[in-house]
């Protein structure tokens, strides 16, 4: 990780953790297991919250083991990506499977951020690329 990455707060609930860097500008969320209700009820308001004090955030979506979606955590997400259609900059997504590199083709209709995959291995990369031009 860059020296330059300021950790802000680390939160974590369920099957997700969330970190934010440069001062809130980016929010790194590492998610493992099934995504639920509950997890967009917990990581929203936060969310919510930068885009508020900040205009437009960053966001890195780790997916370690992960298992995708419960029908009420999509839609979350959908209704998440409509609302801040354009108050997200840029969406890193970190996995290691091939239905989760097909995100980002899935997710561009919902967003104006640039997105970008990055294999788990290129987690360094991906940090770079999200925190590029922050600072």
């Amino acid at each position: 990780m860059s020296e330059n990455q300021q950790f802000t707060e680390t939160i974590k609930r369920e099957s997700v953790e969330l970190q934010e860097l440069a001062n809130g500008k980016v929010v790194k969320i590492t998610a493992s297991g099934k995504l639920t209700k509950a997890s967009y009820d917990f990581f929203i308001p936060e969310l919510d919250n930068l885009v508020e004090k900040h205009g437009k955030i960053r966001l890195l979506f780790e997916m370690i083991e992960f298992q995708g979606w419960t029908l009420g955590a999509a839609w979350e997400d959908l209704k998440f990506g409509c609302q801040h259609f354009n108050d997200i900059e840029r969406i890193a997504i970190v996995g290691d499977r091939r239905w989760e590199k097909a995100m980002v083709a899935l997710c561009r209709p919902f967003t104006r951020a640039r997105i970008r995959y990055f294999d788990i291995d290129d987690l360094h990369d991906a940090n770079d690329w999200i925190l590029e031009g922050i600072y």
